[in-house]
């Protein structure tokens, strides 16, 4: 799966044509999640709180080129 984005040690990787609802996956020192572009929550998996609220502001800071994506 294509790395689209590297920051503070966390991973975020995305399928442009996955199964819906549109998300990323994310990987942070051993955790995994599916994370809702839209929304920023986490739907699958687990991610510290801290790197949770990280990938959150960077979804909303990113969302039109995720939608685009």
């Amino acid at each position: 799966m294509p790395v689209i984005s590297t920051f503070f040690g966390i991973l975020i990787r995305m399928w442009h044509d996955d199964h819906p609802p549109p998300h990323i996956h994310v990987e942070y020192q051993g955790f995994e999640a599916l994370v809702e572009i839209e929304t920023g929550n986490v739907k699958a998996g687990q991610l510290p709180r801290k790197v949770a609220r990280i990938v959150r502001e960077w979804c909303f800071e990113h969302r039109q080129e995720l939608r685009e994506n």
